[in-house]
């Protein structure tokens, strides 16, 4: 009788967690690895399960893929590490216990992190190794992306006819992290072909069994759950699961009864624990019917923020639109900043840009001037986001004090890596790329943090995106772009540009967009400069011909500043009738240079529209 064919007529307990009882015994490094050093431990351990009542164990291949065996330069060991691992768990087996093959995901945070066609090749790589050695059936575990999960298995279901059970991970309870109720993903699962569908990790079984009960008995393929054992503590430099087994005894019938027929652990699990889902459930009799809670669906109301002036993607799609970026200062003391705001909304920009923390260097929080300048001056800020500074905990707080704000213009980056800046010992976070963050953003707009959890609103920040048009290959650029649109961007600021020839090139790679562009102008102040920014900022360059204006106007600074506009204004000219957006960069508070620019773009807006009037 094959796996199948039990799980129709009794429920089947699984084991526990491997890596749980190695920590403890002071392993501390690559658990997949002891497949081939220590086959011993490993055969102990699946022993122990079995001994404990668990009718399938699984592989000790977790993390036994190309990418997490590549952190310990174990990468070309992957066929080696999963045939022992097979070997080893059917050993112990000896045909007492079924032999599934564990694949987990690749996936936590940064989705860009491993991108699909990566996913795709260590997956195969992994799977057919775990095919050939004759195992009993494939689980696919801790998968927190759906779809990095949906296209394993559709990878799974082509490549094998025995059984795949597919589990996906939840941060909240019903919910996965971009919001999917865990009821339609695990039918979406079902579609695509898995046998049995579930749960694993993260949650204990209080929280797992509340996620279930909004979970109907699936139409052909069967429940599962492995909860972990509970939250875990840090103690001593060690983490440390505190629940009992008794615990475990007292919940596996109620997972029986939410329809569970394959019922193991996770992290924190130990034999003990699985013993007692064994003693607890000595009938194995599965329920075949269920009363389903119906999920409440929480209401996410828009934002109870007065209402802000036209989003900027539609503002620009209907006028000339110029914004200007003025960085906050890098010392304590904003009156000079204050002055400069104030004249350059006098001269009549529609936003003003804060850089966070531009070059990696320490500056006033732009979004405590973002609220300093919209409250006094009545300027609009626009405030960049970088994924730098801020784990994932960090930015979604952030992006939640700048909707309190009422702050709703925001510029998702990447930020310049610590190193290039004052502190290069400082880490660099990146928990998320600009991807990720510009969904998250997304998410917010939804009323939706990252793990799918409401927010009670529903944010309104139009999304700007950065688009670095300085590369040797533009449409490779011009590829991220629309990549960045697919994530929920809704208009793009460049880096600067030195070149009229450029700005006409990006205008003809990038005229069957959607999505509005603000071309970057940055005017600059001597030949010093000019030199710097060619030569040591990422993402920008000069030309030959403006790198020799400015060598020739000497240690002038006068003249080079005189240049320095000269040059920015040609570059204008040439964006003028290609581009609705300017985006002026304000160099070194020398806000004069951009009041004279935008005073410069509203005095060609008004020459054109006269001449429109006497042609009309």
């Amino acid at each position: 009788m094959g796996l199948l064919d039990e799980l129709k007529q009794r429920v089947l307990i699984a084991d526990g967690a491997m890596g749980t009882l190695l920590y403890s015994h002071g392993v501390d490094r690559c658990f997949e690895e002891l497949n081939l050093s220590k086959p011993e431990d490993i055969v102990h351990i699946h022993e122990a399960y079995i001994a404990a009542g668990a009718d399938v164990i699984q592989t000790n291949t977790y993390g036994a893929n190309y990418v997490k065996l590549a952190r310990y330069g174990l990468q070309d060991e992957v066929p080696a590490i999963n045939r022992a691992a097979v070997r080893l768990a059917k050993q112990a087996a000896n045909g007492r216990a079924y032999v599934l093959g564990t694949i987990g995901g690749l996936r936590t945070l940064n989705k860009s992190a491993v991108p699909l066609d990566e996913v795709k090749r260590t997956f195969r790589e992994q799977l057919f190794v775990l095919l050939a050695e004759g195992v009993d059936g494939v689980l696919l575990e801790t998968y927190y992306d759906l779809e990095e999960l949906e296209t394993v298995l559709a990878i799974a279901r082509k490549e094998t006819d025995l059984p795949v059970i597919a589990h996906v991970s939840l941060h909240e309870v019903g919910v996965l992290q971009d919001g999917t109720p865990l009821a339609d993903a695990l039918a979406r699962l079902e579609a695509l072909g898995a046998d049995v569908v579930g749960l694993n990790c993260r949650l204990g079984p209080y929280y797992m069994l509340q996620s279930l009960e909004e979970v109907p008995l699936p139409t052909r393929a069967f429940l599962s759950a492995y909860p972990n054992a509970s939250l875990p503590d840090y103690r001593d430099g060690r983490l440390v699961y505190e629940t009992n087994a008794e615990y475990f005894e007292e919940t596996a019938k109620a997972f029986r009864d939410q329809g569970v027929r394959l019922l193991g652990g996770c992290c924190g699990t130990t034999p003990k624990h699985i013993e007692a889902m064994a003693r607890a459930l000595q009938d194995r009799t599965p329920a075949t019917e269920k009363t389903v809670k119906r999920r409440a669906v929480p209401v996410s109301v828009q934002s109870d923020a007065p209402s802000a002036a036209t989003p900027l993607p539609e503002l620009v799609r209907a006028r000339r639109s110029v914004i200007v970026e003025l960085d906050p200062p890098k010392k304590l003391g904003i009156d000079k900043f204050l002055a400069g705001a104030k004249a350059l909304h006098d001269a009549g920009i529609d936003a003003l840009t804060l850089a966070d923390n531009s070059l990696a260097t320490p500056r006033i929080s732009n979004a405590a001037v973002a609220a300093i300048i919209k409250e006094r001056l009545g300027v609009r800020p626009l405030v960049h986001i970088t994924c730098r500074d801020r784990n994932l905990i960090g930015l979604q707080s952030h992006l939640m004090g700048l909707h309190t704000l009422g702050i709703t213009d925001v510029l998702a980056i990447t930020g310049d890596p610590s190193k290039i800046g004052d502190f290069p010992g400082a880490t660099s976070v990146y928990d998320l790329s600009s991807f990720d963050l510009i969904r998250l953003i997304r998410q917010f707009n939804e009323g939706l943090s990252y793990s799918g959890k409401p927010l009670g609103q529903k944010t309104n920040f139009s999304i700007g995106a950065a688009f670095n048009p300085n590369v040797r290959h533009l449409d490779k650029a011009v590829e991220r772009m629309e990549k960045k649109i697919q994530c929920g961007a809704h208009y793009f600021l460049t880096q600067p540009i030195y070149s009229e020839e450029k700005i006409v090139a990006v205008h003809e790679a990038t005229k069957h967009l959607d999505a509005p562009i603000y071309i970057g102008i940055m005017p600059l102040v001597s030949a010093r400069n000019a030199e710097f920014l060619h030569h040591e900022v990422p993402g920008i360059t000069l030309s030959d011909d403006i790198r020799a204006r400015m060598a020739a106007c000497g240690d002038d600074p006068v003249r080079a500043a005189r240049e320095g506009i000269a040059i920015a204004k040609a570059l204008i000219d040439a964006a003028f009738d290609l581009f609705h957006g300017i985006y002026l960069i304000t160099p070194f508070l020398r806000y004069d240079m951009t009041v004279e620019l935008v005073r410069y773009i509203h005095e060609k807006e008004a020459a054109a529209k006269e001449r429109k009037v006497v042609h009309g």
